[in-house]
């Protein structure tokens, strides 16, 4: 019988090296991830493959499970780990080494495989490691699986069936390649700076990119898992920095920069100016609305207004459900609605055909903004982001927030904005016209001005992001009203960065 999981043990002794240890709080609203060594050991790892192999045979999914590993110096330790745990649950574990997490989803496709185990921290800090899971293509688990597989892990309910079985896949990438490339070339001679902050997709995405017709200018894409230069963390000012910095010093037409797993994308245009995520994906709906009237996106509760008010969207009939944010929320809402994309502000893309699988991959993004740009040869990044209606938009910032008290902390600022709006209170100097409690609140106020207080679903942060259609002053009023709301629980600190 292999032990159940301690919430804690001390470094450097017996007991480390004897017991699984698995501390509670990483298991995440829809993936897990833990600081390795300090929150889970190696055999702590075993004991979330066992009860992932417990959780798929309960699920009544054919227990066969796709697998690959980020470029970390401990990532492939881990993932050998979780594959015996897996085996020994009973599952057939089909490795494809090193890999983005858009290339485990694919492998799902494309060799057959119901479910996925990718094991990843994402663009957390080195020290993280995770895992995103799934048993049902293109979808990942949500809070109902995330839960059971918690309760299986910490209470050692595993079901060591045995039976198992292990097969590694050569040379797999260069299948992902040959899909993503297997199609026409570029009419239009785009210079692309192609950041990959030394992060696992500088290993694929200049590749892509060259191959489609791009003139590529590769940024920090040599793999070094110290990450030397910065986090590959696409809403990072230092890597958006660095990547402003690279389009103007040669001239190129854009600048993608990819997340540490290559399932997120981030845009800085020709004038060198990031554009946040939502804005790229307001543009990418006007051009995907344009040949395909009345298309239905999706996109999460930190993502512009602009969805619902554009112009250009409502003359091609477009429609926008605003949802949870969360790659797996937003990946379900997409599949519910048979939607055409979705679209999240931490740079989740999801296409479904004819342009993806369903699944988000900053691959797929990328190569949809190099389209919109083929199809529009006169105007630049930046003429397509100045046609949109101006709105002053804050970056998302995040005050830490402990993951123990994080949710009550949220919890208790819905609340104080619920009681406000009941008793006529006014939020930065005006009335309150609107709150969304679907994830966190999103107060809005008279001229349209809103601010979002949510608590982070990876990491020990709460989110907050402010937009104004009106100023860049209301948007710091908005601030200073949500942060003045925040400062009154001692639970909140420092932000990441602000505005």
């Amino acid at each position: 019988m292999f032990p159940k999981p301690k919430p804690a043990l001390a470094a450097n002794t017996y007991a480390y090296e004897s017991e699984p240890l698995v501390k509670a709080t990483g298991f995440r609203e829809y993936d897990v991830r833990w600081l390795l060594e300090k929150e889970i050991n190696l055999m702590g790892v075993q004991a979330l493959g066992l009860g992932l192999g417990t959780l798929i045979h309960e699920l009544g999914v054919a227990p066969r499970v796709v697998t690959g590993h980020d470029f970390r110096a401990y990532s492939a330790s881990v993932k050998t780990a979780l594959t015996t745990g897996l085996m020994a649950a009973g599952c057939s574990v089909t490795d494809i080494g090193l890999a983005l997490t858009p290339m485990a989803y694919f492998a799902q496709f494309a060799l057959d495989v119901p479910c996925v185990a990718m094991v990843t921290a994402s663009h957390n800090d080195n020290g993280w490691t995770g895992v995103k899971m799934g048993a049902n293509r293109p979808l990942t688990f949500g809070p109902d699986e995330i839960n059971r597989l918690k309760a299986i892990v910490l209470e050692g309910r595993y079901n060591l069936r045995g039976g198992g079985a292990y097969a590694f896949i050569d040379n797999f990438p260069d299948r992902y390649v040959a899909d993503l490339t297997d199609r026409p070339r570029l009419k239009r001679r785009l210079k692309v700076v192609c950041a990959c902050g030394n992060g696992t997709a500088g290993a694929f995405a200049p590749r892509v990119l060259s191959a489609i017709g791009c003139e590529v200018v590769p940024l920090d894409c040599e793999l070094d898992h110290t990450f030397p230069k910065y986090n590959p963390n696409t809403e990072d000012l230092k890597m958006l920095h660095a990547m402003r910095d690279e389009v103007l010093r040669v001239k190129a037409d854009v600048a993608l920069g990819f997340d540490g797993d290559g399932d997120r994308c981030g845009v800085v245009d020709n004038e060198g100016e990031e554009i946040f995520a939502d804005k790229v994906g307001v543009m990418l709906a006007r051009d995907i609305s344009a040949q395909r009237k009345g298309a239905v996106f999706v996109a999460d509760v930190k993502s512009t207004g602009l969805f619902m008010t554009d112009p250009v969207l409502r003359e091609n009939g477009a429609k926008t459900d605003y949802w949870k944010t969360g790659h797996s929320y937003i990946k379900r809402r997409v599949n519910e609605l048979g939607a055409v994309a979705g679209f999240e502000k931490s740079g989740h893309f999801f296409f479904n055909k004819p342009l993806g699988r369903g699944y988000d991959d900053g691959l797929v993004f990328a190569l949809a903004v190099c389209d919109m740009l083929d199809r529009n040869p006169g105007k630049s990044m930046a003429d397509l982001k100045h046609a949109l209606p101006k709105t002053w938009s804050s970056p998302t910032m995040s005050p830490h927030c402990p993951d123990e008290v994080k949710y009550r902390v949220v919890d208790e600022v819905v609340q104080h904005f619920q009681e406000a709006k009941t008793r006529g209170e006014k939020v930065a100097g005006q009335d309150i016209r609107d709150l969304v409690t679907v994830n966190g609140v999103r107060v809005t106020v008279a001229d349209g001005t809103w601010g979002l207080v949510r608590a982070s679903s990876n990491k020990p942060e709460l989110v907050v992001v402010v937009e104004s259609p009106v100023s860049e002053a209301r948007m710091r009023d908005m601030f200073k009203a949500v942060d003045g709301v925040l400062r009154t629980h001692r639970e909140v600190g420092a932000y990441n960065q602000t505005i």
